[in-house]
């Protein structure tokens, strides 16, 4: 074995409450969201949906549209 040690960054775990005020939008919206497939990629953890925060600023960034005109 080696002396070093790697540091594994992982992502926090969310909950829908704290990814709802992150987002502004309300947890009905996230429930509908997850529902139709639409929103944040999320993970089922004992039945409760938990959101991984690269995952969903992923998610924002893909929404993103450049509304410059095109020439």
């Amino acid at each position: 074995m080696s002396d070093k040690t790697e540091a594994v960054v992982v992502s926090p775990l969310l909950d829908s409450r704290e990814v709802a005020a992150y987002l502004k939008v309300s947890e009905s919206t996230l429930s509908r969201w997850r529902s139709a497939s639409t929103g944040p990629p999320f993970l089922r953890l004992g039945g409760i949906a938990r959101y991984r925060l690269d995952a969903v600023d992923r998610w924002l960034g893909e929404l993103e549209h450049d509304h410059a005109p095109e020439s």
